[in-house]
């Protein structure tokens, strides 16, 4: 591996690092680190990740941190790789693990493991990389590399149990005669005896959603999820009923096992007690029954009716859960929506419930909204998106709402995310939602397409009933005319972030200028706000009056400032940058200067770039002008 600043014929240093990679091993981890340090720094790049790993302590000891080589392999795996994202060495380490231990064990195709593939094609790069990884995700069509799990790999499973959070199921789903023991087994292993307490699903499979569910989340299951697990289990897997003193009165966690043995003649089980026993290292039966595990968070990355049906089962005694996410590429049936809701009320109603961030995507109408929300007032966290059906005849109950509405009852809710795809949206029913959520903190909003309100009402509910908001996002949200609102909502909250993303600040303004001076002016006394974005609102020319926000007895406390996709000219960026020279930020300043046309002058914009460096961190991608055309339409 080149240095990458080196041309084509390789310098003599470089030359060297290259050699001292290949011969690490004979060189050992002693002899590497008794060089100078600068040129340890300079070497870390050149790396393998086994090697990074190894000296990774050493030279931490030594005040050395190993972040330049972890994004370097980053960069590697996947192209571009955004610093900031990964800003410390551990964050680094964690993402080129995570990456790579499935592209590895699963022998999946990658440029970077078939060029670093006689360091990574062994025992110990899996285990390395098992200690930092806390998601695994199982793919059922991949039966080879699962089955060494069982066998040679088996350690290997071990140590996965004490690190894994996370459990996902991969979307090419096939669950055969061949292969259904060992996913069962390893499921079972990572969920019930390992620290696994988060499932995520990318297919729809209600069967696999049963038996996952069975024991690790409902205090019971009644007679309708017993039934649909028993009919919709795969083909020739057996099931036996439950004993009588063991239907109805087990607990949530570490429960005793669930089902009885297997039918005399049965080739093969999906009871993971009996498969612990067959599968597992030679547990004897009299060691007991298996523990079973929480599942706090799930999340159905495909949510059809069949898994709409297994969950609104099991939710009402789903003492456990924390977060659940259901998510459909299509729209949720509005009956769907309204079978959860009464389940949701079930699972209200007890003093038991977990239940605190609830996540939807597509809803048909924002009316359920409320409707959810009643029925689950205790939710902190919500999160949905909403599009309008344009064609089709439109589902309509036969029965009215389990749920009755209350339109006056005081919500728990502290974060709220609410994105639309409608022609418009009655923002009567978005106000009154507001006005009942005293304790709302975060709020984001995209697409709204007013009627019945306007934006500025919004704008002045929020001021009237939400001070407590730390962080507000508007996006795709016309708010020209709402700068009175604004500078109200301003004085009157406390914000940590704003983010204004294609809201239109300075359309139709005769003095756009002066519009903009006094928004940085209301923002300057914000002494709170840390973090700014006015991305895609044709800032353009005037960009240059942002710098004030950095002048004067009283300069803000913005870290990080978006002005992205502004159509922001090389010269306009000059002017800036003089600007804020002029009055540089008393502290660290993150500036995104992505999506701007730098091609228009390309030797300008590096003089910008250059004079903003010393004041700032720069987020600049580049841009071509060639595709402004897209940037021009999103704010249109």
């Amino acid at each position: 591996m080149e240095d990458p600043k080196s041309s084509a014929a390789p310098s003599l240093r470089s030359r060297c690092f290259q050699a001292i990679r290949t011969h690490f091993s004979a060189l050992g981890a002693d002899a590497v680190l008794s060089i100078p340090t600068s040129l340890i720094v300079d070497l870390l790049p050149h790396l393998t990740v086994c090697q990074l790993h190894e000296v990774q302590p050493a030279l931490n000891l030594r005040g050395v941190s190993t972040h330049s080589g972890w994004i370097r392999i980053l960069q590697d795996l996947g192209g571009h790789c955004n610093p900031l994202d990964f800003d410390t060495e551990e964050k680094a380490k964690h993402e080129v693990m995570r990456n790579l231990f499935t592209l590895v064990f699963y022998s999946f195709k990658n440029h970077y493991v078939l060029k670093n593939s006689t360091n990574l094609k062994n025992n110990s790069f899996l285990w390395a990389a098992a200690k930092y990884i806390q998601y695994f995700l199982v793919i059922p069509s991949l039966h080879g590399p699962l089955q060494t799990l069982t066998s040679d790999q088996r350690p290997l499973l071990s140590l996965l149990e004490g690190h894994i959070k996370t459990v996902g199921v991969s979307p090419s789903w096939s669950l055969s005669r061949s292969n259904i023991q060992t996913v069962l087994y390893i499921f079972h292993r990572l969920l019930d005896h390992g620290s696994a307490t988060q499932l995520v699903l990318h297919t729809e499979c209600p069967s696999t959603l049963a038996w996952l569910l069975r024991g690790r989340g409902p205090q019971s299951m009644n007679v309708e999820l017993k039934s649909l697990l028993r009919s919709s289990c795969p083909p020739s897997a057996h099931h036996s009923p439950a004993p009588n003193d063991q239907r109805d009165h087990v607990t949530p966690c570490k429960r005793a096992r669930l089902d009885s043995e297997e039918p005399e003649g049965s080739t093969f089980t999906v009871d993971p007690q009996v498969l612990c026993r067959t599968l597992g290292p030679g547990s004897a039966p009299s060691a007991g029954p298996c523990p079973w595990g929480r599942i706090t968070s799930l999340d159905l990355r495909y949510c059809g009716s069949g898994s709409f049906k297994v969950l609104n089962s099991a939710l009402p005694t789903f003492f456990c859960l924390r977060s659940l996410t259901l998510h459909s590429s299509t729209l949720f049936r509005e009956v769907d929506v309204l079978d959860l809701a009464a389940a949701l009320k079930k699972l209200s109603d007890s003093s038991c419930s977990s239940l605190s961030d609830l996540s939807l995507s597509i809803l048909p109408c924002t009316r359920l909204m409320t409707t959810l929300l009643d029925a689950f007032p205790r939710l902190t966290s919500l999160y949905l998106e909403v599009q309008r059906v344009l064609w089709g005849p439109r589902f309509i109950p036969d029965r009215p709402p389990s749920v009755v509405s209350s339109s006056s009852a005081e919500l728990s809710l502290e974060k709220l995310t609410v994105k639309l795809t409608e022609d418009q949206t009655d923002l009567r029913s978005i106000m009154s939602l507001l006005r009942r959520c005293p304790r709302l903190t975060s709020l984001h909003l995209a697409g709204l397409r007013p009627t019945g309100s306007t934006q500025s009402q919004l704008l002045t509910t929020l001021s009237e009933s939400n001070c407590q908001l730390r962080v507000l996002h508007f996006e795709d949200i016309k708010l020209c005319d709402c700068l009175p609102e604004i500078l109200n909502l301003l004085r009157s909250c406390k914000l940590e972030e704003l983010r204004l993303s294609d809201c239109r600040l300075l359309e139709k303004c005769s003095n756009q200028g002066e519009r903009l001076l006094q928004l940085v002016a209301a923002l300057k006394m914000v002494h709170s706000l840390h973090k700014l974005s006015l991305a895609q609102n044709r800032l353009a020319k005037n960009i240059y009056i942002l710098a004030e926000l950095f002048s004067g007895p009283t300069p803000s406390s913005v870290k990080h400032l978006d002005i992205s996709s502004n159509f922001v000219l090389p010269s306009d960026l000059l002017e800036f940058a003089k600007r804020l020279r002029a009055h540089p930020p008393t502290h660290g300043l993150v500036l995104d200067l992505r999506k701007n046309p730098a091609d228009r002058d390309p030797d300008k914009w590096t003089r910008a770039v250059q004079e903003l460096q010393p004041v700032s961190l720069l987020l600049d991608e580049g841009w071509k002008s060639t595709n402004m055309m897209v940037d021009h339409v999103s704010n249109m």
